[in-house]
């Protein structure tokens, strides 16, 4: 029943994702949005919608642990094995606004989070502040694409073919978002019972097999904007999911239960790496404009650093400090020796950014 629970729920939020990304997309297309702010609003929170459910249950249902790694492990997710797996495919360029206003957002929106848990408990006031932060955030967008100042159009890039009715596309969109709540129950179920039949603590299930599968819809869309040259929608995606996840999924999944616990571990452990890995991605973009093959290889390689970490933790492995003193004294200095080459060294082929 566990395994049912869990295939199961991740196919129906596979397709109830690809449903609203897809029309969410085609919607945008039909009444004229850039491909930038698709990517930072209706793709990106389109692909959240998934964390945003799963966080919403689990919050009710009294599993926060869950609901704090779910997001806390997606936005780790979303840096490190979606943009680092874009990047090795090809280099992705990004503009000035996303580098220099919605990266900034994205790390101030991390940064809000061990403010609000300072007490252990993320509060309904906290809550609706950072849905209210989410509401300014989505205005502030589409007024900066009303006044013709969001980029990306340039990049001759069309998200969706702007065919069909509005009708149509709205249908779609609420179809998906059924299956997606359907979906996400029975993953959360799926995961708290393999938690407890493996002694695994919900809180690294929510920060590995939640997170990820979770996060499967920013996966596909952002690997093929890639492929296809859409390279503002794929890092658009990643930036404007991260925003939407802590504003917005945990926000909501606060004010939905009225406070959301975070753990000792998720406030002293994985919240800093969130942080850590929101500055690693302005530092890759903010004096380039762009996430090298080499920056996406070590963001991999973090990554499964990362989740190496947390099997071992919860497993209570006799390897655990030798792998600590491996990173510690070999992998860190290593990837921060390389990370620094990159960005000392300016590309000469990068677009000049508007």
């Amino acid at each position: 029943m566990t395994l049912l629970l869990l295939v199961g729920g991740f196919v129906v939020l596979l397709v109830g994702g690809e449903l609203l990304v897809r029309h969410s997309a085609r919607f945008a297309a039909l009444v004229g949005m850039s491909p930038l702010v698709i990517g930072l609003t209706i793709v990106a929170f389109g692909t959240s919608a998934p964390e945003l459910a799963v966080s919403v249950i689990a919050g009710l249902e009294g599993k926060g642990d869950v609901a704090v790694g779910n997001v806390l492990g997606s936005n780790i997710f979303n840096v490190l094995f979606i943009l680092g797996a874009c990047a090795a495919i090809s280099p992705l360029f990004v503009g000035r606004t996303l580098a220099w206003i919605d990266i900034p957002i994205m790390v101030g929106s991390a940064l809000l989070v061990p403010f609000c848990a300072r007490d252990g408990h993320v509060q309904w006031v906290e809550g609706a502040l950072l849905v209210g932060g989410l509401a300014a955030y989505t205005l502030f967008v589409v007024r900066r694409e009303l006044k013709g100042g969001a980029e990306g159009a340039a990049s001759g890039a069309t998200p969706a073919a702007a065919q069909g009715s509005k009708g149509s596309a709205l249908l779609f969109i609420v179809g998906g978002l059924a299956l997606l709540v359907l979906g996400s129950r029975w993953f959360v179920d799926g995961a708290v019972r393999a938690a407890q039949s493996f002694g695994v603590s919900e809180l690294v299930i929510g920060l590995t097999i939640v997170a990820a599968g979770t996060s499967l819809p920013e996966v596909i869309t952002s690997i093929l904007a890639t492929a296809r040259g859409q390279r503002e929608i794929a890092a658009g995606n990643v930036v404007g999911s991260n925003i939407f996840n802590v504003l917005g999924v945990l926000g909501m999944s606060t004010v939905a239960n009225g406070s959301v616990a975070v753990s000792q571990q998720a406030r002293t452990f994985d919240l800093p790496i969130m942080i850590a890995v929101s500055l690693l991605l302005f530092a890759a973009v903010a004096r380039s404009f762009r996430i090298a093959r080499l920056h996406g290889v070590l963001f991999l390689v973090g990554y499964a650093c990362y989740t190496a970490w947390l099997v071992l933790d919860a497993s209570k492995s006799t390897a655990l400090p030798q792998f600590e003193r491996a990173l510690w004294w070999v992998g860190l200095p290593t990837a921060a020796l390389l990370l620094l080459a990159t960005l000392l060294r300016r590309p000469a082929d990068r677009p000049q950014p508007a």
